[in-house]
């Protein structure tokens, strides 16, 4: 039998063959220093601390135990000087966050050949589904198509660990698995300060299969019609916890604790204080000489408080509720008003007073 070849196929498989090597190598030439365990699935473990956790990683047929204070995936393996190829398959993925005692599995990719036709396409893969493994090399499959695993007995491309031969039957489907991006949530805890951020659930990819009707023209595709879409996997949202609790001087906390008590929010717990000390400086008794605003808000006539109470002369709560009132009535909120504050001459058809009508 009479050896068919061209240059460029001689060159695709040189590489793939310098790939498997290195490949091999690097397993070999790993760290001796790495207590693996024995193959015993019994195995207990002793617990860990707080902060720390024992992982298992399943490196091609190795296992290695570390105990590990990492967050990620990521950072277990560097910490463990475990290095990745572009096409190996880790899983969990990279960017999950350890919680608890975990496992990690490494799917190490090789040389794989896949024909289509006249077509032969070279690629390094970490999977064992025939399917996906086409996809990788660049190939579509539609749904009626046929891939057969072979045996290589091509001395040539020997470098190739796995052939598989994609046998075209006149699908006019195609079957397409995708994933969902997962949305990120985040929520607010007032008893946080403000800037801390703390994840309270790893988000994750869902998946969904869109199934297409394909149109050829001369045996080439044309398009695809979306004729059904479903979701397998619903994606599971990231939530991030941040805090907001406000960041109050000593010397406000007293005037912060009223106003909390009165009702203003921690979001507008800041600027509330902003506008309450440039009316005021927060005293229950400021009074305006010429014009006989009165208490915390500068209100005129002051006896207008006594809607929220008849304590309104002494209790800066009270005032405070007030003000709060009427600063959503007038203004829309605590931002605006203190917005209207800083106006100079006529703002929104209203001249500043300095007091509060």
């Amino acid at each position: 039998m009479k050896l068919h070849f061209h240059i460029r196929d001689l060159c695709c498989i040189a590489i793939v063959a310098i790939l498997a090597i290195f490949s091999t190598f690097a397993l070999i030439l790993q760290p001796n220093s790495r207590a693996y365990a024995d193959d015993n699935d019994d195995l207990v473990l002793p617990d860990s601390s707080e902060d720390e956790y024992f992982v298992t990683i399943y490196d091609d047929g190795a296992n290695l135990i570390v105990k590990t204070g990492a967050v990620t995936v990521a950072e277990v393996l560097e910490k463990s000087e475990i290095q990745l190829a572009e096409t190996d398959i880790v899983e969990p993925g990279l960017d999950t966050v350890i919680q608890g005692n975990y496992s990690i599995n490494i799917y190490r990719a090789r040389p794989a050949l896949v024909i289509d036709g006249l077509k032969r396409c070279y690629v390094m893969t970490a999977s064992y589904d025939p399917k996906q493994i086409a996809q990788e090399a660049g190939l579509t499959v539609y749904d009626d198509d046929e891939i057969i695993r072979e045996f290589n007995s091509n001395f040539l491309e020997a470098g190739a660990v796995s052939a598989y031969r994609i046998h075209r039957n006149g699908g006019r489907k195609l079957t397409v698995e995708e994933s969902l991006p997962y949305e990120v949530e985040v929520r607010y805890d007032y008893n946080r300060p403000k800037g801390e951020r703390v994840l309270e659930q790893p988000g994750e990819e869902g998946r969904k299969i869109s199934i297409y009707e394909v149109e050829f023209e001369n045996n080439v595709e044309k398009s695809r019609t979306l004729i059904e879409e479903k979701v397998i996997i619903e994606a599971i949202p990231e939530i991030i916890v941040e805090g907001a609790k406000a960041s109050i001087p000593p010397e406000r906390e007293q005037c912060a604790a009223w106003a909390r008590e009165a009702g203003v929010s921690e979001l507008d717990l800041e600027v509330a204080l902003d506008l309450i000390y440039r009316e005021s400086g927060c005293r229950v008794d400021a009074k305006n000489a010429s014009s006989g605003a009165y208490g915390i808000p500068q209100s005129l006539p002051g006896n207008k408080m006594a809607e929220f109470g008849a304590d309104w002369e002494t209790n800066p709560v009270t005032q405070i509720r007030w003000m709060t009132k009427y600063v959503n009535n007038r203004y829309g909120g605590w931002q605006q008003a203190l917005d209207f504050w800083w106006c100079t001459g006529v703002c929104k058809g209203v001249k500043k007073s300095g007091y509060w009508y």
